[in-house]
């Protein structure tokens, strides 16, 4: 699930100058990057980034299948992507008589939209530093042979998980294991195709 972070981070968060190059975790933007970023041109602030209390660009932008970026466009879910990150599923959908691939297709209404069997969107909801809870424990453990590093992860991810329900939680380990988060995903499976242009188009210049 690190793709979506690296995702965001592609889509603006990111700015490579010298010093300043490698992944820029999201809660810590306002602390360490706020700055560079706008040193660097970006006129968002790091709370209109990142924001668990508020709608902020972490609910605009999504995850698209297996790692492809997707972003949202109206209140009602509708998303956009890359023409090649739906390219696989609009094959599948494909028939003989009707080559959505070749020839496009848009939904006139909520009823013509066409289910995508598989395919998921992921949205990126809050990311909670637990490096001093894991420090703590790691620390424990070197005159503990009995500490169990899994259990002690689980325990600390129930209360997540039963606050979160529907969703994915995860542990993640940053910077060569030494900073911990505890992140949590929401993940929709009800896709519906809804539209994209001929291959001809979204293939132009012969670049999928």
């Amino acid at each position: 699930m690190k793709k979506i972070l690296c995702m965001i981070a592609a889509l603006g968060i990111v700015f490579s100058a010298s010093a300043d190059e490698g992944m820029w975790l999201l809660p810590l933007l306002q602390k360490m990057n706020a700055k560079v970023m706008k040193s660097e041109g970006c006129k968002l602030s790091p709370s209109e980034i990142y924001s668990i209390n508020h709608s902020s660009l972490k609910d605009a932008i999504v995850q698209f299948g297996g790692g492809c970026t997707g972003e949202m466009i109206s209140g009602e879910g509708l998303l956009v992507t890359n023409h090649h990150c739906g390219y696989g599923s609009i094959q599948r959908l494909s028939t003989p008589d009707h080559n959505y691939l070749e020839n496009g297709y848009w939904a006139m209404n909520r009823s013509e939209e066409i289910p995508v069997s598989g395919l998921k969107v992921t949205f990126l909801k809050s990311m909670t530093d637990v490096t001093p809870q894991v420090a703590e424990f790691k620390e424990k453990a070197k005159t503990d042979s009995t500490a169990d590093m899994k259990a002690f992860f689980e325990e600390l991810l129930a209360p997540v998980k039963e606050a979160n329900p529907n969703c994915s939680v995860e542990m993640e380990p940053f910077y060569n294991n030494n900073v911990y988060y505890i992140i949590v995903y929401k993940v929709y499976t009800d896709v519906r195709f809804v539209g994209a242009p001929p291959a001809s188009i979204g293939k132009f210049g012969g670049e999928t």
